[in-house]
């Protein structure tokens, strides 16, 4: 076992904008620049990877609000975006009519603030009011304004909010639900708001009235206003953590009625039903069970429950939406969707019947339908070498396919399949191969080989298009896996529960048994093989660089979380404890000691080349991770490399240029070593 070492001489480093920290930013970025992009043919690599980003004819998705189809576009012309609409009519076009609302790019300029499209909640059932939320380069903090749609400008007398982590949502035309920051106190540990208000229009923030109040130690609390007509109500609520909340029914004189499920469970309601998720067993359903109860006899105490959906080994719920009058419900069997309508009948039950065929190793999603109104749906289908295809229907009638984005990159000898790999604890764990096709009697040579994962927090990796991946990595000769560890939602709430806590080394077995999987069967070999991970993914990438060195030529680690010692007091790190453990808690602190890369850190050990990447901006997950660990590197002799964008958030980028920019760093240094054996 590797020792743990519990010294921190780098704590200077989690001053964000402190003018030490940032001079040693710039410092190590002027090194990664030199090391990676200052090459020839880095600008046009760059530039080939911000073409997809960019390109004119990818799908616009849409989501409706009324007798319009919304959508939020980037391209090389508006670097910061339009928000505009068009009508079905229009977008069924080759080339649709939009209507621009708001012009993010001449905001930015005439307010001179590099302001980030974070979303609009349009009014309903009027559909003309929004409020629209706008974050200072990317950051998950937003102001939020009023916007007139019908006069395309934001309102003169419309509800104003500054910068916090902002919840907001309309109740009627001149009253909202907000929670933000109202000063010490409102906020909880994690940042995010404590308490629950109803704001009235023309009266000030201050005089809002508290609905609803939690605690320090919880995530966040929330309120939501069903508009749906003949089913208004009112909802609030407090996530006790990342996965435990507690929801009550507002009544009109503003008495809350719990709504008496478990506290793991999700729970809504949709006009006549209460539809809750499970995440643990409960009136002798298993987890990770889709059950519909009336919603007034539920109120009454009838717990007689309608399974929609029931898992097993190998099948977990992935989503469901509604339409006016029926449910469509998507679900995995061994990571590959599927689709169906479930339809309530007058009689009692529902019934069942398929809504597409999706090819095998494949993913179908609902990307929008209007349940107020029709039984209209937006489909989208798409794979590793499949590009999106989208089809719009109505359930019961007709289908259409309103756009098929082309391909992105040459996909010619190329092929995808799944495989399993063992963990240590005999776990079959699936993981998807996409390369040269290794169908045929004599199979490709092992090869430079990008092995990436998650792992956390439910968080499901499906196949899709990636079409950056394809021109960045595939087409160059280089193959791609994904791998479906525990600690993700592929199998339901039991894979993500079995790497909760002391049991991450769980997701960390998983991942390093794929690797080896991997070598054994030719398609590469430890010195060709490179891993990446993002956030609770970066966390994986330095569980594999400290804990599996020998597996691997390069590692790529990006927006991390690295210190598990300190990570509740980062940021937004306090949301986290349910997943990880409380440092703070002595049961809890001997493991996460265990599972921190940086306090495992140490001299003399065959570490491969690492590229950590962060963002400044990133108020979710603290830069400081990235930065200590880069630093600590660095002191003990190990080959590392340091980005770290001024803006992004925790997407590590604000525009098309700056994204396109990051992949090409990270292809250009996994090529550099994984290049040779």
């Amino acid at each position: 076992m590797a020792r743990v070492n519990h010294d921190d001489p780098y704590l200077w480093l989690e001053d964000v904008d402190g003018e030490r920290a940032l001079a040693w930013v710039a410092e190590r970025n002027a090194e990664t620049e030199a090391e990676l992009a200052a090459g020839p043919g880095f600008d046009a690599f760059a530039e080939r990877l911000r073409e997809v980003l960019d390109a004119v004819d990818r799908i616009p998705y849409t989501t409706r609000r009324g007798p319009y189809l919304y959508n939020f576009w980037q391209d090389a012309e508006h670097v910061r975006g339009l928000w505009r609409r068009t009508t079905l009519e229009q977008y069924r076009k080759d080339a649709p009519e939009w209507e621009v609302l708001l012009d993010v790019d001449a905001l930015a300029e005439a307010e001179g603030e590099k302001w980030v499209w974070a979303g609009a909640r349009v009014r309903r059932p009027a559909h003309d009011r929004a409020l629209v939320s706008l974050s200072r380069d990317g950051g998950d903090a937003v102001v939020v304004r009023e916007f007139d749609l019908a006069d395309r400008a934001f309102a003169e007398d419309g509800f104003t909010l500054p910068e916090a982590k902002t919840s907001i949502g309309w109740i009627d035309d001149d009253t909202v639900f907000v929670g933000t920051d109202h000063g010490p106190g409102s906020l909880t540990d994690a940042g995010y708001p404590r308490t629950v208000r109803r704001w009235r229009r023309g009266t000030p923030l201050a005089e809002a009235v508290t609905l609803f109040e939690g605690e320090p130690t919880d995530v966040s609390a929330w309120a939501w206003h069903d508009a749906t007509p003949g089913f208004e109500r009112d909802f609030v609520g407090r996530s006790l953590d990342f996965f435990r909340s507690e929801t009550h029914l507002l009544t009109p004189d503003d008495r809350l009625v719990r709504i008496e499920v478990p506290e793991d469970a999700e729970v809504y309601a949709h006009r006549g039903h209460l539809v809750v998720t499970l995440k643990s067993p409960w009136l002798g359903h298993p987890a990770g069970s889709l059950l519909a109860f009336g919603f007034d006899a539920f109120l009454a105490g009838d717990r007689t429950a309608e399974a929609l959906f029931t898992p097993d080994e190998r099948t977990a719920l992935a989503g469901h939406s509604w339409t006016r009058h029926h449910l469509i419900l998507e679900t995995m069997r061994d990571v590959s969707t599927r689709i169906e309508v479930l339809t309530p009948r007058e009689e009692g039950g529902w019934s069942r019947a398929p809504l597409a065929d999706v090819p095998p190793l494949s993913a179908v999603g609902v990307t929008d339908t209007d349940p107020d109104v029709s039984d209209e749906y937006f489909l989208d289908v798409s794979g590793f070498l499949q590009p999106s295809t989208l089809t719009r229907g109505d359930i019961g009638g007709d289908t259409e396919v309103l756009r098929q984005a082309p391909a992105r990159f040459d996909a010619s000898g190329l092929a995808v399949e799944q495989a399993f790999a063992t963990s240590d604890d005999g776990t079959r764990v699936p993981y998807f191969v996409i390369g040269p096709d290794r169908s045929a009697d004599e199979a490709p040579a092992p090869g430079p080989t990008l092995l990436y994962g998650y792992g956390g927090f439910e968080v499901s990796l499906t196949p899709s298009y990636a079409a950056l991946t394809g021109r960045g990595w595939l087409e160059t000769g280089g193959t791609y896996v994904i791998a479906n560890i525990r600690g993700g939602g592929e199998y339901g709430p039991d894979w993500h529960q079995a790497a909760l806590g002391a049991r991450r080394h769980k997701a960390f077995e998983d991942f390093a048994a794929v690797a080896r999987d991997l070598v054994a069967r030719g398609i590469t070999t430890p010195a060709r093989l490179g891993a990446a991970g993002g956030s609770n993914g970066g966390l994986l990438m330095g569980a594999m660089l400290t804990r599996h060195p020998e597996l691997f030529g390069a590692i790529v680690c990006q927006v991390p979380l690295l210190d598990m010692v300190r990570f509740h007091k980062l940021l937004a790190g306090a949301s986290w404890i349910a997943e990880y453990g409380d440092p703070d808690d002595e049961a809890d602190l001997p493991h996460l000691r265990e599972l921190s890369p940086y306090h495992r850190l140490t001299a003399g050990a065959p570490y491969p080349p690492v590229l950590l990447t962060t963002s400044t901006r990133d108020d979710r997950v603290h830069p400081g991770h990235a930065r200590k660990a880069a630093a600590r590197l660095r002191e003990l002799g190990h080959p590392v490399l340091f980005h770290e964008n001024t803006g992004g958030g925790h997407a590590g980028a604000t525009d098309n240029a700056q994204a396109a920019r990051n992949k090409a760093l990270m292809y250009t240094f996994l090529r550099k070593h994984l290049a040779r054996d």
